[in-house]
């Protein structure tokens, strides 16, 4: 593979998991579930979906 080609296909991959974690979220909102998250000090926490989707604008 040439380097444009690895390029392209980083790009698609990374654009496929962008659209598949919007649909998963949508799915847990839809039915009032929670996500597990890791905060940037390690920690790990349940947060409802709904506020992942309110709290970050590339999901809406």
């Amino acid at each position: 593979m040439s380097n444009k080609e690895i390029k392209e296909f980083s790009e698609k991959l990374k654009h496929g998991l962008a659209i598949a974690e919007k649909r998963m979220l949508q799915e847990k909102a839809l039915h009032d579930e929670s996500v597990v998250v890791c905060d940037k000090d390690g920690n790990i926490k349940r947060i409802p979906a709904k506020q992942v989707i309110a709290d970050n604008p590339i999901f809406q």
